[in-house]
């Protein structure tokens, strides 16, 4: 049957693997670095994939192809419910954190879910819906020392750093409030003038969503305060 289906230019798909992490139908596997759709049959045509891929290198075509198969998708997923496709490194998971009592650990990780890059994330997953997001630079973690108990611990976590990538966050970001139960958003960034990057995409992110959500930018200085 002629249908409509994604398409990937591997000359430009650099192997991130963040089309297979939000392709929920495990469609799109990565093979020797490069993204490919390994089974038509998956493919239900309504491209997730698409906005989650930092070269545009997803687009539609129109052509022969299997049917999609939804009842072979939802068998897949009840088999390889631990798995999610793609590039091991950004398949999603989820931690659930307690007080970690029992952690020989001095300070507990308090992280939430996987991955955490903004470029890696998909625009839909299931810890968004009703998520307090934090999105914070890069840098952050690494200078203010108390980052895991002051923002990182009941949030879900997303990081960059908009000078170093080569990327427009206020688009993913605009496409993962606007599909996503989003409560609040927290950014803490650098004082750095290049760091107000995050802080812009993030306030665009919300006017491109249209929706009305608790907003605050926490600043944090090169010697680890905050300001």
């Amino acid at each position: 049957m002629i249908r409509k289906i994604i398409k990937i230019d591997e000359a430009k798909c650099n192997g991130c693997g963040a089309c297979a992490a939000a392709c929920h139908e495990g469609a799109i596997k990565i093979i020797d670095g490069k993204a490919k759709l390994t089974r038509e049959d998956y493919c239900d045509g309504l491209g997730d994939c698409l906005p989650s891929c930092p070269k545009s290198a997803i687009s539609f075509e129109e052509r022969e192809a299997p049917a999609y198969d939804e009842a072979a998708v939802l068998a897949a997923k009840a088999k390889h419910t631990h798995r999610t496709g793609g590039c091991p490194g950004s398949a999603l998971k989820t931690f659930i954190r307690d007080d970690d009592a029992n952690s020989s650990a001095y300070a507990p990780s308090r992280l939430m879910q996987w991955p955490v890059q903004i470029k890696l994330l998909p625009v839909k997953a299931h810890f968004f819906e009703g998520a307090e997001l934090l999105i914070a630079a890069d840098c952050t973690a690494f200078t203010y020392g108390n980052m895991h108990e002051d923002f990182i611990k009941g949030h879900i976590t997303l990081v960059g750093c908009p000078k170093l990538d080569d990327e427009d966050y206020s688009v993913k970001l605009g496409d993962i409030v606007r599909n996503n139960n989003i409560k609040s958003i927290t950014v803490v960034r650098m004082e750095v003038p290049c760091c107000g990057g995050i802080e812009h995409a993030a306030k665009q992110a919300i006017i491109n969503s249209g929706k009305s959500i608790p907003f605050k930018v926490v600043t944090i200085s090169t010697r680890g305060d905050i300001l």
